[in-house]
């Protein structure tokens, strides 16, 4: 696993290059007709044909668009039709910027399937003590409190500990609506988009499940952005 440190390195050296790509790729290449369907940070195994995958990780994981997801996203307002993200959010340093970025891009009627490492069923087995129940990676620890600490923050890579509370309120604050969580975790609402990319999903304790994954709607009388071209005219006159 690469170190926190190296990551944090690597985004201060790339940080403009990345600003740069996410908005070339906007004005030039960004889709605003026909089904749209993304996912987000797909890393080096869960690439999604038929689907535009976005990372900022160019080194070694397959993608079709380089970004940083600490920006705005490389969509226009009201295009895409789904957004796909399994054990990313977690990682991201301000999520309701990042919800906020997916309610903006989806067209009214959009949905998205977010999920990660469930702190719900982490905190339950802590108070169970079921140390057996945990896994040992990053680190062997023998103890659960260790045990914990080690998979739901990962050695400084987790950012968040995600609940469905925490999702629901986050979820919410950025307009969404009909939150569902999917139990068990390869539930989905919409197989129609999602039926590819939870088989790339794993659960090994099915229940009492390790991953949290919820869908969430854009409510079809979302208002309409206005158009970006209008926006630069207002700005021009006024």
């Amino acid at each position: 696993m690469i170190s926190r440190e190296l990551k944090v390195v690597f985004y201060i050296l790339l940080s403009l290059p990345l600003a740069i790509s996410g908005w070339f790729y906007r004005v030039f290449f960004a889709p605003r007709k026909g089904t749209v369907k993304v996912q987000l940070g797909p890393g080096k195994r869960n690439y999604l044909p038929g689907w535009i995958n976005v990372d900022a990780n160019f080194i070694t994981a397959k993608v079709d668009c380089i970004a940083d997801f600490r920006r705005k996203f490389p969509f226009h307002d009201n295009s895409v039709d789904c957004f796909y993200s399994m054990n990313v959010i977690e990682h991201i340093p301000d999520l309701d910027f990042h919800f906020k970025e997916m309610y903006r891009c989806l067209k009214p009627g959009g949905v998205i399937r977010v999920g990660g490492p469930n702190g719900d069923s982490h905190i339950r087995k802590f108070l169970e003590g079921d140390l057996e129940w945990f896994s040992i990676f990053p680190d062997r620890r023998e103890s659960v409190g260790g045990r914990l600490s080690n998979y739901m923050m990962c050695r400084g890579e987790h950012l968040h500990i995600l609940t469905r509370s925490y999702l629901t309120e986050i979820s919410e604050n950025a307009g969404f609506r009909e939150q569902k969580i999917c139990r068990p975790v390869s539930e989905t609402s919409y197989a129609e988009f999602f039926a590819p990319a939870i088989a790339t999903e794993y659960e090994s304790t099915p229940e009492i499940p390790k991953l949290l994954a919820i869908e969430m709607v854009k409510p079809v009388h979302a208002r309409q952005q206005v158009p970006e071209s209008e926006n630069v005219s207002a700005a021009v006159m006024s």
